[in-house]
């Protein structure tokens, strides 16, 4: 009767972590576009709550944010599973300086732009969370008649780490979303 306590102890704990739900996720895409822009596929889309309430005191403490997104395009192949043609990763981390209070948003990955900064955490949100002309791929290297659409994965998390733990402590957050179908060759 012993031998069956801890074992009734870790049954007890793990139903404990599962039935502990992590805080409700407040990042969300929005706004997802894909246009054919200068016949290149491209890809516009804006994250709401990029700095979810949780991030705040770390933030304020000069942690460092990251935003990640993962945009793929998929050619959906019927009765057979789609095809990914091309991904593209976009990293952008957002720094507070505590002595100058300024926010700082710079690209990691993915892009080249010069460092934003701004005293206002309003403006530091919205450069944070717009991702705007994404090129995907030139539209000749597509099937004219191919139906593509295209997948976003975000993650936000303070200092870079996104883990279960650091998802269920609400210093990391993680959604994903996916656009409608469209085709390259427009339907008469």
């Amino acid at each position: 009767m012993h031998a069956s306590c801890p074992i009734r102890s870790l049954v007890v704990g793990a139903l404990v972590l599962l039935a502990a739900a992590p805080a409700r996720a407040e990042l969300r895409i929005s706004d997802l576009d894909v246009f054919l822009n200068d016949h290149v596929v491209t890809v516009h889309t804006v994250l709401l709550d990029a700095i979810p309430a949780g991030f705040q005191e770390g933030i304020k403490s000069g942690i460092p944010a990251h935003v990640r997104l993962t945009i793929e395009l998929w050619q959906y192949r019927r009765l057979l599973p789609d095809s990914l043609l091309t991904s593209k990763v976009v990293e952008r981390t957002l720094v507070y300086n505590v002595v100058t209070k300024e926010y700082k948003v710079a690209s990691v990955k993915g892009e080249t732009r010069p460092v934003y900064s701004t005293r206002e955490p309003r403006d530091a949100q919205r450069v944070l969370s717009e991702v705007r002309g994404v090129k995907m791929t030139p539209a000749t290297a597509l099937d004219p008649v191919a139906v593509i659409y295209v997948r976003v994965s975000a993650e936000a998390a303070l200092n870079g780490e996104n883990t279960f733990v650091a998802r269920m402590n609400g210093t990391a957050e993680q959604t994903a979303r996916r656009s409608d179908y469209r085709t390259i060759q427009r339907v008469q």
